[in-house]
């Protein structure tokens, strides 16, 4: 069972930054493609970045492009999302997800989710 614990959500002013962890049950982010999802209330889940489980390639939505990160540490089990420059927009429950497919954008694909970190940013 793998299971997926965020941190590190919170309150900040546009332009600032935060980095969100998730720490992960063993191996699974050396196995697995892990992904970051947001959600606000009344909408869909919506895609922010995923690292591959093999040779870490980086994929972002174009609305984080350029301002967030995502990174992993294996020896952790643990990966992250640097954010910059936040944006009201940006406000959001986030999610961390483990897939076995090599790669997605869609969250159907992921089978497993933390429990979701607030991050809300103020203008």
């Amino acid at each position: 069972q793998v299971q997926l614990v965020e941190s590190g959500g919170g309150l900040v002013q546009a332009g600032g930054s935060l980095r969100l962890s998730c720490a992960a049950s063993s191996h699974t982010v050396s196995s697995y493609t892990m992904g970051w999802f947001r959600q606000v209330p009344g909408k869909e889940r919506e895609f922010v970045a995923h690292i591959r489980w093999s040779g870490g390639s980086t994929y972002y939505a174009d609305s984080v492009k350029g301002r967030f990160t995502i990174s992993r540490d294996n020896a952790k089990n643990t990966v992250y999302l640097q954010m910059n420059s936040l944006k009201p927009e940006d406000t959001a429950v986030y999610y961390c997800a483990a897939t076995s497919y090599f790669g997605s954008n869609y969250a159907d694909r992921y089978e497993y989710w933390g429990q979701g970190t607030q991050v809300t940013v103020s203008s």
